[in-house]
């Protein structure tokens, strides 16, 4: 399939679904570029969608450089089918593959955001033939281990063992957050980060030292996968979990165009 025939117009792309495996209605957006432009790929966090500012700004990045770009929603995400307390990492990394291997050809970049940095390098891993490069933005692989171990206390892992669910207040939004006992059963069968990543393409990681849901030493636990000299580090000292800022963002642009220019 041709996803690069011509260029779409600036305007923003009508969003479109496909068929999930479950029988589930995915959307996603694409938007057509020049052909010999890698395609760029975003991948939402935890409970985010396709419509964020960065995948707004990845958005107008691609009008402007005429990059061909796929954002998405998993399943019970945004405009998806399913209920988001039955997703897994294992699902959701299925869903990003499905719509990208039927929306798009050739080489890609993939850029993830939070747990979109683990499904990102999830995909890169069962596609290194297409993935020419990875930038992980707040990057948060293997978070539910890394949560279960060390965030919570043993009343929130009793509560959640015995009730299937941790329900609690969410910094970012009225409605709380919501981890389910499966998910971090499912998450098991998806870790990353306790062997070598056999991924041989470029990494960016993007970390704010200020974040407190992803802290800022899992970006060197990535590398430490990777081989010696593949990652490039992007730390903000002030920079906080979203790293939606304008500087944030003019950061995120400025390391696109280097790497697109190298590709």
């Amino acid at each position: 399939m041709d996803t690069n025939p011509s260029l779409q117009s600036a305007a923003q792309p009508e969003i479109a679904f496909e068929t999930s495996r479950f029988g589930k209605k995915l959307a996603f957006h694409v938007r057509k570029g020049l052909k010999d432009r890698p395609t760029l790929v975003f991948l939402p966090g935890y409970r985010s969608d396709m419509t964020g500012s960065k995948a707004e700004f990845l958005d107008d990045w691609a009008i402007r450089t005429k990059t061909p770009y796929l954002r998405l929603d998993y399943s019970g995400h945004g405009q998806s089918d399913g209920r988001f307390e039955d997703g897994t990492i294992g699902e959701w990394s299925g869903d990003a593959l499905e719509i990208i291997d039927r929306q798009t050809d050739g080489p890609l970049v993939v850029v993830g955001s939070s747990m979109g940095g683990w499904i990102g390098l999830l995909v890169a891993i069962a596609r290194p033939q297409r993935v020419t490069a990875f930038v992980g933005i707040s990057a948060a692989p293997d978070f539910t281990k890394w949560v279960w171990d060390s965030h919570l206390t043993d009343e929130q892992k009793a509560r959640c063992l015995k009730e299937g669910r941790l329900v609690e207040q969410s910094p970012y939004s009225d409605d709380p957050d919501l981890m389910t006992l499966q998910l971090f059963e499912d998450g098991k069968n998806h870790l990353v980060l306790e062997r070598p990543i056999p991924f041989e393409g470029p990494v960016i990681l993007f970390q704010g030292k200020m974040d407190r849901e992803v802290p800022w030493t899992i970006s060197r636990s990535i590398a430490a996968c990777l081989k010696e000299g593949q990652t490039r580090f992007v730390d903000i000292e002030d920079g906080e979990h979203r790293l939606s800022r304008p500087e944030d963002l003019a950061l995120l642009e400025k390391e696109l165009d280097r790497l697109y220019d190298r590709l």
